[in-house]
């Protein structure tokens, strides 16, 4: 990945871009493609800053190629929507086969979110492929897990997203369920074998360091507990603000105490919560975030699962020896689920903060996936039910914590991921007329704004159906790939 350094070549003009607020979105400067050399645009910078009448937003468009900076779908006539769905599939597909700016290099063509996303984005990318499943487009189901795949081996994980400012983190690691639904696509059991590789490289990205914690503290992804378990947590390897929402972050770190703000922002981005009250000391302010001390229960069942598809992928090829390690390591792992992220007064799966040796106050809806990979037992898989019904269920679908602090990923907002999980761990543990309720709720929601406005959303707004969801740093967003997965995979269940 050869121009991982693109931005930090451009730093002070960069700096002064996203400083000086010349575009609405701080992600313009980061997609921009130079149109010269580097040395060139620094050269012809330095020479004519400090001239009379310079002017910086000319500089950089005569300087930068602001190509498809944003996905705008415009349709003359209303179609119904699974129609229109269809129709945006061959609308969001992109291809990479040259690096361009920040923008990664990948073999085959994917599809990307939309709106101002211009990129492959790593868990996305499974909810977009529940739809495609339901499209019958298996040959693009099979690009989105050879990019995946291609990433891993060339870079040791998936990115955040396909740009050379996320080389620094991942997102949720969903490429073994990616395999599961492709498997049950295509029916072909070689493709655990063929992959086996890229699965085990990227469960040696996110137990990198294991070795090394003493109890109660974390090492990159790994956390040792004070009783010497090991769990893991989202990390991201740079402690510096986001060229993406650069001045944000320089902002947000003026009243932040701690040397490691930026990270923990960062880290936050690695969960794809960016941002929740799941992860503010205070449940209020994201001055007060603190991610990286806490393990998370989404990613240490998603851990589970990788290891359990390890097992799996190693018994087809007769790597008993394999096998054998990698049952243990899910078995042991399952155990340390239940005993360090289910509140057993509150009845419900949370985070673990390691300083504090106790389960976090907030209660989010990521408490669906060990019901979701079928790692609870009854009698929880009972409660988790109970409190969704009663704290996470409104007309327009499963909000993801009960606290409105004005983040995106708190109330009132409803995002797909989680109605898709909240269905199926409902299906899992015999709730059928709660995963009914969910789904329809959550459709009908997005058929009313499709109905209002001709578009899918990026998230809905849950609790008032009469309006478009808020929060974020940047406007709602429409496209979407993960809403047109997830709507047409419920409607065909």
């Amino acid at each position: 990945m050869s121009n991982q350094l693109y931005i930090s070549e451009i730093q002070n003009l960069f700096d002064t871009v996203q400083r000086s607020e010349i575009f609405e979105d701080q992600k313009m400067m980061t997609d921009a493609v130079p149109l010269f050399p580097i040395a060139k645009i620094n050269e012809d910078y330095e020479k004519a800053k400090d001239a009379e009448g310079f002017d910086l937003k000319d500089f950089v468009l005569a300087h930068f190629d602001f190509l498809g900076a944003k996905i705008s779908i415009q349709r003359e006539d209303h179609l119904p929507i699974k129609e229109h769905i269809e129709k945006l599939w061959d609308e969001l597909t992109r291809t990479a086969y040259e690096e361009r700016g920040t923008l990664l290099k990948l073999p085959k063509a994917y599809v990307v979110p939309g709106g101002r996303f211009n990129e492959f984005f790593y868990w996305d990318s499974y909810f977009i492929m529940l739809g495609l499943k339901v499209s019958d487009r298996v040959e693009m189901m099979e690009n989105i897990v050879e990019n995946c795949s291609y990433l891993i081996q060339n870079v040791g994980f998936v990115p955040n997203a396909s740009r050379t400012h996320f080389l620094s983190r991942s997102q949720p690691p969903y490429f073994s369920l990616m395999l599961d639904l492709l498997f049950e696509t295509t029916h072909k059991e070689d493709i655990y074998i063929q992959y086996h590789d890229t699965l085990e490289k990227e469960y040696a990205f996110w137990m990198d360091g294991e070795e090394e914690p003493e109890n109660n503290s974390g090492v990159k992804r790994v956390i040792r507990t004070e009783d010497g378990d090991i769990l893991n947590r989202y990390y991201d390897a740079e402690n510096a603000p986001r060229p993406e929402s650069y001045l944000i972050d320089i902002e947000d770190h003026e009243e932040a105490s701690g040397d490691e703000f930026y990270r923990n922002i960062r880290s936050a981005c690695e969960s794809g919560w960016d941002f929740s009250s799941r992860w503010f000391a205070d449940g209020e302010h994201i001055q007060t975030i603190e991610t990286l001390n806490l393990a998370q229960v989404d990613l240490n069942c998603l851990l589970w699962h990788l290891e359990t598809t390890l097992a799996k992928s190693s018994a087809l090829q007769n790597l008993f020896e394999k096998e054998k390690y990698f049952s243990e390591r899910a078995a042991k792992r399952r155990q340390m689920i239940n005993k360090y992220f289910w509140d057993e007064r509150m009845k419900i799966y949370k985070d673990y903060h390691i300083k504090k040796n106790t389960t976090t106050p907030s209660e989010h809806i990521a408490a669906l996936y060990p019901l979701f990979l079928g790692i609870a037992d009854q009698d929880q898989a009972e409660a988790v039910a109970q409190a969704l019904a009663e704290k996470f269920l409104y007309p327009g679908g499963l909000v993801t914590t009960t606290k409105n602090s004005g983040q995106q990923w708190d109330l009132p907002n409803a995002w797909a991921p989680y109605q898709w999980l909240g269905f199926k761990a409902m299906k899992n543990y015999g709730f059928h007329e709660l995963a009914e309720k969910i789904k329809n709720n959550w459709c009908s929601n997005v058929e009313r704004v499709y109905k209002n406005t001709g578009k899918l959303m990026e998230k809905y707004n849950a609790l008032d159906t009469e309006t478009i969801a808020g929060g974020g740093e940047y406007p709602n967003q429409d496209g979407f790939g993960w809403t047109n997965g997830v709507y047409l995979q419920l409607q065909q269940n």
